[in-house]
This record gives structure tokens, sequence and C-alpha cells, in this order.
């Protein structure tokens, strides 16, 4: 593992390493992955090998670093077009301010997020990042806030797993 290696040899060694439960060696694969993409003028390269790099320091519990990582993502893509990377972007850093404690930040990125997951045509994802959003919400005691933004996640997704099938029908329920 060095920076000398093909940025493309560096991304897959990464993701071989997240793999293994390797998060912060891993983190330093992708690290070292954006560096030789930006040295190749692949800026959209080198920002999802940071993303890549945020995603393992949280799971490493670096959340400070993940953030910092993640931080410039966004504007590269939204840059070269690309809302579904853009829209992952921000829900990678909204997952970091979660995780440290910024609950109203978080909020707000998962929220434009999921717009522009929607926008992108990428319902699955979108569901997932509205999930997020709802499981933050109900920590934070907004439990009809919670159910909505679970509803408004599974409403959009064309085809529902079995789970995402099951939720929908609990959500139709009427409690009161």
């Amino acid at each position: 593992m060095n920076d000398y290696q093909s940025p493309e040899i560096l991304a897959e060694e990464g993701k071989r390493l997240y793999a293994d439960g390797k998060y912060l060696l891993a983190a330093e694969v992708f690290a070292s992955a954006a560096r030789a993409f930006a040295a190749q003028g692949d800026a959209p390269m080198a920002a999802e090998m940071k993303n890549n790099q945020c995603v393992a320091l949280l799971q490493g519990k670096q959340v400070q670093a993940a953030l910092e990582a993640v931080s410039d993502t966004e504007a590269v893509f939204a840059g070269a077009g690309d809302l579904r990377r853009q829209g992952m972007a921000l829900a990678n850093q909204a997952a970091a301010l979660e995780a440290l404690k910024r609950r109203a930040e978080a909020a707000d990125l998962y929220e434009r997020a999921a717009s522009l997951l929607e926008q992108a045509g990428e319902d699955q994802l979108r569901a997932d990042v509205l999930r997020s959003l709802s499981a933050l919400k109900a920590r934070k005691g907004q439990g009809l806030d919670a159910l909505i933004a679970m509803q408004d996640g599974l409403g959009g997704v064309k085809a529902p797993t079995l789970k995402q099938r099951i939720l929908k029908q609990l959500l139709r329920l009427r409690l009161w």
C-alpha cells in the first residue's frame, strides 16, 4: 500500500480491507486513492474515495476525521452534475454530524440528501436516507415526524423489498 500504486488498485485494496473489517487501514488506503485520483485530475473519483474514507472512519469510530474527510465532496459532485453521488455525500456528512451529536445539522443534510436522491431517481437510496432521518427524529422525541419521514421514504420506492412492504402496511394502520 503506497501512493505510487494506481488509484484503481488502491481503491480495490481499500474495499477489501473494509470488507475484512480493517476500517482504519481501509480509511488510510482510501485517502491514498483520493490523492492519486486528484493527481490524475479526476476530482469526482477523488471525492468518491473521500466518501469511502468517511464511511470507513465512521466504522472505526473516528467521527471528527470522518466529517473532515467528506466535508468538500458534495461540492465536487454538484460541480460535476452528479446528483446521486452529491446526495450520498450529504448523507455521509449527515451521518458524521449525527455521530457528533449535531442532530439539527444532520437532519437538514439528510433532508437535502433525500431531495437530491429523489431527483436522481434513486428511490432505494432515498428510502435509506429517510430511514436514517426517521431514526434521528425518533431519538429526538419527534415520533410523528419520524413516522412521516419513514412513510415518505417508503412511498417513493418503486420495487419495495418484503420488509419495506410490511413497513408500508404497518404505517397505513390508524392508531388513533
